[in-house]
């Protein structure tokens, strides 16, 4: 049975932080085995889960935050969130399915140069973050994604992205010239609980 005062603790801590938390910082401030604080984790996602607000895991940060169902309510008090480029777009794209990634391999995948611009609005989004360099002639920079990014588009890790038939399942992508037809609509309706 996992210790009450421990899962309140835990609690306590995750609810307080300014942004996800780690195992590890959760422990700094709750002395206890890992093993525990992830039990109390696991219990205390178990007790949040059919209420308005749900402990999640995310890229091994665990957070509070909104039940998806419940979270059109919220958007008549949010800001308009700013809308990216269809540029922007594709190179996150790009970074999140090949990081670490180049600034040549983004324009050689996209077939056009890329815009410091669009670098930079992902960099402030905080989803993308410098990864190092390569080490090749020159030493290119390589961009990857981070845990804001997982956070953000609710991914536990970066394996969860959707796959190629995933994404032709829900119509983004086009067939390609001379497959058979599958009888598919290319654009399909979302529909909305709210």
């Amino acid at each position: 049975m996992i210790d009450p005062a421990l899962t309140r603790a835990v609690e306590a801590v995750v609810f307080a932080a300014d942004d996800a938390v780690t195992l590890a910082e959760i422990a700094r401030h709750v002395p206890a085995a890992a093993a525990d604080l992830r039990a109390a984790l696991a219990d205390l996602a178990a007790n949040y889960a059919p209420r308005g607000i749900t402990l999640v895991e995310r890229g091994g940060r665990w957070l509070f935050q909104t039940a998806p169902d419940l979270g059109c309510l919220l958007a008549p008090t949010r800001d308009a969130p700013r809308k990216l480029s269809r540029a922007a777009v594709e190179t996150l794209a790009i970074i999140a399915y090949h990081a670490p990634a180049t600034r040549a391999e983004i324009e050689d995948i996209r077939g056009v140069a890329v815009s410091p611009g669009t670098l930079d609005v992902l960099l402030a989004a905080g989803w993308i973050a410098p990864g190092g360099r390569r080490e090749s002639p020159g030493r290119p920079l390589e961009f990857t994604t981070t845990a804001a990014f997982l956070i953000d588009f609710g991914l536990n890790d970066r394996r969860d992205l959707p796959g190629i038939a995933d994404l032709r399942a829900a119509g983004l992508l086009d067939r390609v010239a001379g497959s058979p037809a599958t009888g598919e609509s290319a654009g399909g309706d979302v529909h909305s609980t709210c």
